[in-house]
């Protein structure tokens, strides 16, 4: 991360680039609201400019001592999920409105590496939804930012600032980075912890962080996991294949040029596909459903403050909610799918499959909050990875040459291969 690098010479202060991060937000996200407008990216809940001044000032102190941690002195920006202790949490929704007394373990692992925390970013309203509409993408303001982690991916693309955390239910740290052109990586289910961070369906939820390369990502996830990258292959010497989900969903141009390139990037085996079922999207919206319902029960009297779509969300899980015995057969199911894909790469020696993020560009920004279950398209491919637990690295593979507007692939693995799969998109995005 070249800040770290600036950071630790002493070339760069961290009062300095806290500042210049402070006025770029200033510069390009327009007004700070919870519907946003037309002309603001809005990728901001809350600015926290003195606090994060403070802790710039200290880690520039610990620098000058020399015990400062990894990535002290970097700005972050957390979405508006992970509790910081004192500060408002409100998922960018009218119905919660808390100050947690504890931090997210998330934040207090980045606290723990020096970094300075400048606010909460925006998310599609507690997170149920592929769009956060309130959010503009900053390479054109009438698309979508993706969702649910919109905010996130929309301040790294507008650099205004280096790092940021999102979630990841069915695809929600990975769409916004295929729609914004940024990185993201969910890791292996369970490798970070989600205490004090809100839920949406706690058995799929994974936390994850964000950044503009793989690199970058690589040094947030090692400071989350508390664990150094293991020496990981050179890309030549992968065995990579195709994933055999991409000929579920209708791919738009760019999305296939963009997945071609990484193709003919790489060396491709073509075993078998595991004997699973590809398609999971019914039992998945059951589990997700189902896994909603309890978080939301303490909002039933105020229903009325809901955005229409997580109302219907909500109302939906109320009538869908899976009895105890079916909850335990969907989880049955989803170990075992799990198992097999385990299985399968060990048996074929896979490192990664290759697989579109997203199967379209950007839609036009506007729709998500209206009704429930729009963002089918968006979560096709994403949300299956959920499911199953597998990493996955998302990363830019090209851009539509009519709008300029950015796709993405990602990279999926064993369990356990985030290391691999960062260093194998690294070296795909610097070409």
């Amino acid at each position: 991360m070249d800040a770290v690098r600036l950071l630790s010479q002493r070339t760069l202060s961290s009062r300095e680039l806290v500042e210049a991060c402070l006025a770029r937000i200033a510069e390009r996200d327009g007004e700070h609201s919870f519907d946003g407008d037309p002309q603001s990216i809005n990728a901001w809940a809350r600015v926290y400019e003195e606090d994060a001044l403070a802790a710039a000032a200290r880690a520039d102190a610990s620098l000058a001592r020399g015990e400062a941690g990894a990535l002290a002195g970097v700005p972050l920006g957390l979405k508006d999920l992970y509790a910081v202790a004192g500060k408002p949490l409100t998922a960018s929704s009218r119905l919660l409105d808390e100050r947690p007394a504890r931090s997210s373990a998330v934040w207090e692992r980045f606290q723990r590496a020096g970094m300075v925390l400048l606010g909460h970013l925006h998310t599609h309203e507690f997170a149920a939804g592929g769009t956060t509409d309130q959010v503009g993408n900053p390479l054109r303001l009438d698309r979508s930012a993706g969702g649910s982690s919109g905010g996130s991916a929309a301040a790294l693309a507008a650099r205004m600032v280096p790092a940021a955390t999102g979630t990841d239910t069915a695809g929600s740290l990975r769409i916004p980075s295929a729609l914004c052109g940024t990185v993201a990586v969910k890791p292996t289910r369970g490798l970070l912890p989600l205490d004090g961070v809100v839920p949406l369906a706690p058995t799929l939820d994974h936390a994850g962080p964000m950044a503009r390369t793989p690199a970058d990502c690589a040094a947030l996830l090692a400071a989350l996991s508390g664990a150094e990258p293991g020496a990981a292959k050179p890309l030549a010497q992968l065995r990579i294949a195709p994933s055999p989900r991409t000929a579920l969903v209708d791919l738009d141009t760019p999305v296939a040029r963009g997945l071609d390139s990484v193709l003919a990037s790489v060396e491709l085996v073509a075993p078998p596909p595991p004997d699973v079922q590809l398609d999971v999207g019914a039992a998945f919206l059951e589990l997700l459903l189902t896994e909603l319902r309890p978080y939301h029960r303490r909002f039933d009297d105020r229903r009325a403050l809901y955005r229409p779509a997580l109302r219907e969300w909500v109302e939906a899980a109320e009538e869908r909610e899976l009895p105890p015995d079916r909850v335990d057969a969907v989880q049955t199911r989803r170990a075992a799918d799990a198992d097999a894909w385990h299985a399968w790469f060990a048996a074929h020696r896979i490192d990664a499959l290759v697989e579109p993020t997203v199967p379209c560009v950007a839609p036009l920004r506007g729709t998500g909050y209206d009704h429930a279950f729009t963002d089918a398209r968006l979560i096709a491919l994403t949300h299956y990875w959920d499911w199953v637990g597998l990493p996955v690295v998302a990363f830019p593979s090209g851009a539509d040459d009519a709008t300029g507007l950015p796709v993405g692939a990602s990279l999926i693995g064993p369990p356990g291969s985030e290391w691999q799969l960062l260093a194998a998109a690294e070296e795909l995005y610097a070409r």
